[in-house]
């Protein structure tokens, strides 16, 4: 059975007892402050079992593609060196909301693998909570076990603990037992001699956990306390790639049909073999199992970027890179090969990898050419902190430096040192790894008090498209400490005109407005597992009393145009630029606008205006928003609105449009396009490979650009004397200034030249090298023309020039290259430890570097020791 077949069978199992199929969420998920990834199929369904919201259907199924790199849920490290872990894999799952409970689980999961995928009985195990001595709460589940026990032979079941058979969503919230179910693939005569029980959560390549079933029957409050839900649910998870080694008779998920194409096209590529040594075997893994993890993430909208999900992704892709160049010898970008096979393998089940191929592909190839020029960097780097070492053990914390400021990767380097006969000193590299760990999470931990409920209200209304002033009731509050936030409040009421930040767009600012005329400032608004949550420093000191809530009208008068000029600014490249435009990333503020976008060159300035132009027009067009708020999803789409890659979506959906443009979208908007008054780019660039960014501005923005353009000309023209034609003006000046600037130059190379000749016979020969150090009164141009003259005329040359500038220092350094190799020196080693005579640094090459610095008082002494590198 191929895996498309195993997916299948799945789906269709549950659908025939009255499961809804869903399509997976995003794999990057951006309106949920609390993660970055989807890391388990339940993250879509949070707010229902937090009760946040009602499903529209209580029994779904699902396959979920997640992504396990990051906090507690971290494989990466795991990857590659074993058969069954990876980064990216899908999750299939059978979900009940207040539905079903655990013998129908139970029965049906047994069922499925047994009766319907025809796994072998005496294979399986089974386990269920044996309870918790440490908290007096968690009884052993007697339910789950006594359900069991009608199934499989109670020598098949085993007691978990805590750690393995208590789900926890995380230190609060919903959470419950479960029961895990085992395959022990082994050959016959490995199970006869070792019981598959002894074995089970050992980590044993062959005797793995596939499914997880758990049921939500509690909720975990800040204090550890557990009490019950109101209402109890099924929430279920089987590793996809795992149930396909099962299925298809082998011993690792890596010979499964998932992967043997990507690793067929890594062998004909590298011109490596698979199952041929360890060390190729791992790369090969790491490689494959990462181009998944990648691509998926580039079709849901994440780039590889130095922040947030973005660094994460960034950080899988070069460590595939890094193991094909140490490993497998790939000395070139070769990794955006594979997703043409990925794409071929997993497209129909996933189809944004066919249709975000390119990009994909681009990226990917714009990222490999990145960091293998990181890595040449860093081997002539860790050359250098070789030569300097003494002794045969390198001090970690320079090796932490190398990876942390330039990315180098540590067991590169751990592997290179061993190769030239010294060792790493690992226990200073893991204590600067750990200082850094810890000031970064000292500087983002978070605590969160329990929720104080002041009101059972069951769902949030938001009626901030239409009014910026509400009536409003607190339903519950909570207090959140940060070291970067300190105390803030955290508060949901009943309803709000306050738009949560989402969608690209920031979240609404404002007050509220108690009886007695106290005043509480709403800092932020977010959404957090579907609810409007806004942050105050303090608390109203009436909860239960009248409150309204006031937006800002100001700035969300500004986000709104600036949203609004958004989608515009879509329509118009698409219609000038082509069809292939797609959005990839948005940033709504009061004061400006950031749109991503699919193309693969840069704006032509008549493009820019072109785009302007468009946008302009339909400002002037006087164009009305026209919005549908609960439009099903397929008609919307059959009328031609624009819906985003990586976003979420629901049966039903909100569509805004204004003219001819027509998109799915959440946020606010103006009333009319005359709103924006008007519309300016101000920067247009790159951010990845086919990825440019537009920055523009709108209304007040605007009209202070050009306020701001129209003094700066005033004062150009005052400072040209009032020149009637102010651009010639400048013409000429520059013509000038280019004139005499060659006047200068070759005034200075004249000065050089005779000041050669008197350099010369200053000449000192120590050891067998002709050495100067002076101060000379030249700039660095000139400096450098002259050590090459002189260099070039003089053997066994050793200079160090100095010069003040602008009320700075400048050493420069010239080194025969004869004694560069003969003497094993290095003129930038050598600026860099003078230049702490002058409060600087810098460095160069080997025969010629440089060093600035703030203290030209430390130039004679920087001149004295020269002497002392002889």
């Amino acid at each position: 059975m191929n895996s498309k077949e195993i997916r299948t069978q799945f789906l269709n199992f549950f659908k025939e007892k009255n499961h809804k199929i869903v399509p997976s969420a995003p794999m990057v998920i951006k309106d949920d402050p609390t993660l970055m990834f989807t890391n388990a199929g339940m993250n879509q369904f949070k707010e229902f079992f937090l009760g946040n919201s009602t499903a529209k259907h209580s029994r779904i199924v699902d396959t979920q593609k997640c992504l396990r790199v990051s906090g507690k849920h971290n494989d990466l490290e795991e990857v590659g060196k074993d058969t069954y872990h990876h980064t990216m894999f899908e999750m299939l799952g059978n979900w009940s909301f207040g539905d079903y409970f655990k013998k129908e689980a139970i029965e049906w999961a047994w069922e499925l693998l047994t009766e319907v995928l025809k796994i072998d009985k005496n294979r399986l195990y089974v386990s269920v909570f044996e309870g918790s001595n440490d908290d007096d709460a968690l009884a052993m589940d007697h339910e789950a076990f006594d359900f069991w026990k009608a199934i499989v032979p109670e020598d098949r079941i085993i007691l978990g603990n805590k750690k393995d058979n208590f789900w926890e969503m995380g230190d609060q919230g919903p959470c419950g037992p479960c029961s895990e179910i085992h395959v022990d693939i082994r050959p016959e005569e490995e199970m006869a001699k070792v019981s598959g029980a002894s074995l089970v959560n050992q980590d044993h390549p062959l005797v793995v956990e596939i499914w997880n079933l758990v049921f939500m029957q509690y909720n975990r409050k800040a204090s550890g306390q557990l009490e019950p839900l109101p209402s109890k649910h099924v929430d279920t998870g089987m590793g996809f790639e795992r149930l396909c080694m099962v299925l298809q008779g082998v011993r690792s998920n890596y010979d499964t049909d998932i992967f043997t194409p990507i690793i067929r096209e890594i062998e004909t590529i590298t011109s490596s073999k698979y199952c041929n040594q360890e060390k190729t075997d791992v790369a090969i893994r790491v490689i494959a199992d990462h181009i998944r993890a990648v691509s998926f993430s580039i079709a849901d909208g994440q780039l590889p970027s130095n922040t947030g999900a973005g660094y994460v992704i960034r950080r899988i892709l070069r460590r595939a890179i890094r193991y094909g160049f140490t490993f497998l010898n790939t000395k070139q970008p070769f990794m955006y090969r594979l997703v043409k096979v990925l794409a071929e393998t997993m497209g129909n089940a996933f189809p944004e990898l066919k249709e975000q191929r390119q990009l994909i592909e681009n990226v990917i190839k714009e990222e490999e050419h990145s960091f293998l020029k990181t890595l040449e960097q860093g081997l002539v780097l860790l050359d250098t902190i070789i030569q300097k070492n003494k002794g045969n053990e390198v001090d970690g914390r320079k090796a932490f430096e190398l990876y942390d400021t330039y990315g180098f990767p540590i067991d590169l380097t751990s592997l290179i040192l061993s190769e030239k006969g010294l060792s790493l000193d690992e226990e200073g590299f893991n204590l600067a790894m750990q200082e850094q760990k810890d000031r970064s999470k000292s500087a983002s931990e978070v605590s969160k008090e329990d929720w104080v409920v002041l009101s059972d209200d069951a769902e949030q209304e938001f009626v901030g498209y239409d009014v910026l002033e509400a009536d409003v009731r607190l339903v519950k509050y909570r207090k959140v400490t940060s070291k970067k936030d300190g105390e803030l409040y955290q508060l949901v009421f009943n309803l709000t005109p306050f738009y949560a930040e989402g969608g690209g767009q920031v979240g609404d600012k404002g007050y509220l407005e108690v009886q007695n005329g106290d005043v509480v400032y709403i800092l932020d608004t977010k959404k957090e597992n579907n609810e409007i949550v806004h942050f105050a420093k303090n608390l109203p000191k009436h909860l239960n009393g009248a409150l309204k809530a006031v937006v800002d009208k100001k700035q969300r008068g500004r986000t709104e145009a600036n949203h609004t000029a958004t989608h515009l600014l879509h329509q118009a490249l698409r219609e000038i630029l082509g069809n292939h435009v797609e959005q990839k990333g948005s940033a709504v503020h009061s004061k400006y606008l950031r749109f991503d976008f699919s193309h693969f060159a840069k704006l032509t300035t008549d493009e820019i205006r072109a785009v302007e132009n468009f946008v302009n027009a339909r400002i002037d067009g006087q164009l009305p928003l026209q919005e549908k708020r609960n439009a099903p999803m397929e008609e919307a789409l059959a009328e031609g609105a624009m819906a985003l890659f990586g976003e979420k979506y629901g049966d039903t959906v909100r569509t805004v449009r204004f003219g001819q443009s027509l998109e799915l979208c959440g946020g606010t908007h103006v009333k009319n396009t005359a709103d924006i008054w008007h519309f300016k780019i101000r920067s247009e660039g790159a951010v990845a490979a086919g990825i440019r960014r537009i920055e523009a501005i709108t209304s007040d923005a605007v009209k202070e650009f050009y306020f701001e353009n129209d003094r700066t000309l005033y004062e150009i023209k005052d400072l040209l004397n009032n020149a009637q034609d102010p651009v010639k003006a400048v013409q000429t000046l520059q013509e000038e200034n280019a004139k005499l600037k060659k006047e200068v130059d070759q005034l200075l190379r004249d000065k050089a030249k005779n000041l050669k000749g008197d350099l010369q016979k200053e000449l000192q020969e120590i050891n067998g090298i002709r050495f100067l150090a002076k101060k000379v009164d030249l700039d660095v141009s000139g400096i450098k023309d002259l050590s090459f003259e002189m260099g070039s005329n003089v053997d066994n040359l050793f200079l160090l020039f100095a010069t003040e500038q602008n009320g700075k220092a400048l050493l420069s350094c010239y080194i025969s290259k004869n004694l560069v190799a003969e003497k094993n020196l290095n003129a930038g080693n050598i600026v860099r430890e003078l230049g702490k005579y002058i409060q600087g640094g810098g460095g160069g090459q080997p025969f010629f570097a440089t060093a600035g610095g703030k203290n030209p008082s430390g130039i004679d002494e920087a001149l004295k020791r020269a002497k002392d590198f002889l």
